[in-house]
């Protein structure tokens, strides 16, 4: 049954406040995906704090051109989902790409990052990277390390004079 037009520009302003809280966008092609696997890909999206939004090509356009970015959907010919990243920008494109690599239906088109476009090369190259809490374990981990060190050369002369001490006592 067609929409009508209340329902198109509730969808319409729906979109236009989603793409205005975003902090990054995936654009996906899931033809031939089954439901259940996208229940699951919603799922998923949702514990990142993140959403799968599916809606007509016109609209998706619509919006993105009211908020300032030009993308032109008439190239595409398959049905396109929108995929949210309200909180990291790594986490959607990750979690899109990982359950690309299971369903061979799933396909990456491209994404915006700070209202630009990348490719889906680029998009797949991001959601290689670590994550944001990943690269900070790593810097305190690099911080941290030159101190337990420090701590372990200084319990070294501690366990040394123990062991010096104990050969002394055995020896009387």
């Amino acid at each position: 049954m067609p929409q009508t037009k209340a329902q198109k520009q509730e969808v319409l302003d729906e979109l236009k406040d989603k793409i205005g809280k975003q902090k990054a966008m995936v654009f996906i092609d899931f033809t031939g995906m089954k439901v259940k696997d996208i229940f699951g890909l919603r799922k998923k999206l949702k514990i990142i704090d993140g959403e799968l939004k599916v809606a007509k090509k016109t609209l998706m356009g619509l919006a993105l051109k009211e908020k300032g970015i030009d993308f032109d959907f008439k190239k595409i010919k398959r049905e396109i989902a929108l995929v949210f990243g309200y909180d990291d920008e790594i986490y959607p494109a990750k979690i899109v790409f990982q359950t690309s690599q299971e369903n061979q239906n799933l396909k990456i088109l491209g994404g915006f990052l700070e209202n630009k476009f990348i490719e889906a090369e680029r998009v797949i190259e991001l959601a290689k990277l670590p994550t944001k809490d990943q690269l900070l374990a790593q810097v305190v981990g690099s911080i941290a390390s030159p101190m337990s060190g420090f701590a372990n050369v200084l319990q070294g002369n501690l366990r040394n004079l123990v062991y010096i001490l104990g050969i002394i006592k055995g020896n009387k």
